[in-house]
């Protein structure tokens, strides 16, 4: 699978999209800042809306087409599935936020969304 996500600060002001192939580890990077550059720099690292798809490039096309919409598109977007901007890795991985995101890869991202929030 393909993951297309976004990622947010604390005070949901700065917004990060990108792509990886495994969402559970590269939250965990993120988290952990071992992603040396913007998301590392601004402390982005709340997944506030991710979505999938086995083709990797219709996965970089929607990527490239979210990074080119207004602010205003992509917050519509987000708050289509997660209209208070919850951390969604805190469902599935992130159990111990004091040692970091802990992504044991318990629930799988489908199910994410049917969970309560």
């Amino acid at each position: 699978m393909y993951y297309v996500y976004m990622l947010t600060n604390w005070n949901n002001k700065v917004l990060y999209t990108g792509i990886t192939n495994d969402l559970e580890p590269r939250i965990y990077e993120h988290k952990n800042k071992l992603v040396k550059g913007f998301t590392s720099r601004y402390n982005v690292n709340k997944l506030v809306y991710f979505d999938y798809t086995s083709d990797v490039i219709s996965a970089i096309a929607r990527e490239k087409e979210i990074k080119e919409w207004i602010r205003q598109r992509k917050n519509k977007l987000i708050q289509s599935i997660n209209p208070e901007w919850k951390d969604l890795c805190l469902l599935c991985c992130c159990s111990n936020m004091e040692t970091g995101c802990k992504c044991t890869g318990g629930v799988r991202p489908a199910l994410w969304l049917s969970l309560e929030l």
